[in-house]
């Protein structure tokens, strides 16, 4: 049976995390508003910025702003940059960093310079390989309901232990710049509860030449297979259930798409931990990407119960957004009664 979403802040008596999120932590410096890309030699004013940490944080807040328990396993420098991320993670957005580790002297938080441009990004980072592995960080995984991942050619001994205990991985995957698209990487599927690369990865995994055809590949190896698909939405397969869906994406403005790809996996989870139908999950995890795009960061960009709710609100009160209360009427019975106000706008901290 299908419930809503918890809300933020509940306790129950188990204190085991809801979603286990590990990888590489980024400070994200964000510009929007840019009329064309900047040349050598020429200085561009932006009309708008935003900062706040970014990479793996950016699923961490996501999952944490639907009122998941979430722990969060990656490494921060001693600099400002990795003081301040971990101040926003753990003091205001309340996610746990006990399987966090602070780096030894000399290595710096990785940064990260988006420049929205055309409802996309270019990005510009500084950073080294962190001192410590994932596996160095998770020895022992707690028992997590899920865990959600970035995977690679490479297996991740923590990985395995935590599948075998029963935590539903969610995996997602990286642009290869090699561009060889190793099969080992759909290898580590075996592992996977849901799989949810976009449609140029999907493509370039399976060999494929179509959204579509892809999906059905990755059917026969997951047993969730999505394929987000930017502007077109997102599709999926659930072969525990028998369901396919599709969702459309929103007609929204972009301010900065950065991590709505996280955010989209972060709330994808959270509705699959409520056992909503695969609809319902889709269109969900659609919704929230986009209005993740119209605010700065990806982390602090992700709406969380607030940003849906107030959203709802205004479809509910708008004549002429028929097909909208359609699409999304099951939002009705999901919202909590006190969702929370909508997320604060992504500061720009001192430096």
């Amino acid at each position: 049976m299908s419930e809503p979403l918890p809300t933020p802040g509940r306790t129950t008596g188990d204190d085991a995390p809801d979603v286990l999120l590990t990888g590489l932590l980024f400070y994200d410096l964000i510009f929007t508003g840019l009329g064309q890309p900047p040349v050598p030699g020429e200085e561009i004013w932006t009309r708008g910025m935003g900062s706040g940490p970014g990479g793996i944080a950016n699923l961490a807040v996501a999952a944490s702003r639907f009122g998941l328990r979430t722990s969060l396993a990656t490494v921060f420098g001693d600099d400002f940059y990795g003081r301040y991320c971990r101040e926003v993670l753990a003091a205001r957005e309340g996610i746990d960093l006990s399987l966090s580790r602070t780096a030894p002297s000399g290595w710096h938080t990785p940064v990260t310079v988006s420049l929205a441009l055309g409802g996309d990004r270019a990005l510009v980072t500084n950073g080294h390989e962190p001192p410590y592995t994932q596996d160095q960080l998770i020895t022992d995984p707690p028992a997590a309901r899920s865990a959600l991942v970035h995977i690679g050619a490479e297996p991740q001994d923590w990985l395995g232990k935590a599948a075998a205990a029963g935590t539903r991985i969610f995996a997602d995957v990286g642009w290869d710049p090699t561009r060889q698209w190793s099969p080992e990487v759909l290898r580590q599927l075996t592992l996977c509860h849901a799989f949810l690369p976009n449609e140029a990865e999907a493509m370039a995994y399976t060999r494929t030449d179509t959204p579509q055809a892809a999906l059905r590949v990755l059917a026969e190896l997951v047993p969730v297979a999505v394929v987000t698909r930017g502007r077109d939405g997102a599709i999926a397969v659930d072969q525990t259930t028998g369901e396919y869906a599709e969702a459309d994406a929103l007609d929204i403005d972009v301010l900065d798409a950065t991590g709505a790809g996280d955010v989209f996996g972060a709330s994808f989870v959270a509705a699959t931990l409520a056992g909503w139908p695969l609809a319902e999950r889709l269109r969900f995890a659609v919704l929230a990407s986009g209005l993740s795009v119209r605010r700065h960061g990806g982390a602090l960009g992700a709406p969380g119960w607030g940003g849906v709710a107030a959203w709802w609100r205004q479809v509910s009160q708008d004549p002429a957004a028929a097909d909208l209360l359609r699409t999304y009427g099951f939002l009705a019975d999901r919202i909590p009664t006190d969702p929370g106000p909508p997320p604060p706008e992504a500061p720009v901290s001192p430096l």
